[in-house]
């Protein structure tokens, strides 16, 4: 069997580095609606309607 093998301070560095990166990135949710109809979204799902009349914007 082979040993493994041990990092260099520079590849540690590295790969700390890309770590924080890959966090960084991380998708982050978006601010609320204020005012805004509750719900999905209806342009996504279809749903033209609230309590039962059609609403157009």
């Amino acid at each position: 069997m082979t040993e493994p093998r041990t990092l260099t301070p520079a590849a540690r560095r590295a790969l700390a580095e890309a770590e924080a990166r890959r966090r960084a990135a991380a998708p982050q949710p978006g601010p609320a609606e204020i005012g805004g109809r509750g719900g999905e979204d209806p342009a996504r799902y279809g749903d033209w309607e609230i309590n039962g009349r059609a609403i157009d914007f």
